[in-house]
């Protein structure tokens, strides 16, 4: 199982994308929508926040902080 650096997700491996950079790190991604926010330097979204409560066992609906 491979982890999104972005979102921290776990994923098969034929799935998902490969961002390698210049100095040859690679970075695993689950999605395009992983690898665009990544590019744009966001780091504050909502779909993150709410995957990271799910994993705590807290309910993403009706949670607000």
């Amino acid at each position: 199982m491979v982890k999104c650096v972005y979102c921290g997700k776990n994923y098969e491996p034929p799935r998902g994308l490969s961002y390698i950079l210049k100095d040859g790190t690679v970075k695993y991604l689950c999605s395009s929508k992983c690898r665009k926010n990544m590019l744009m330097k966001r780091r504050k979204v909502n779909w993150i926040r709410k995957s990271e409560e799910t994993k705590k066992g807290l309910k993403a609906k009706g949670k607000k902080e």
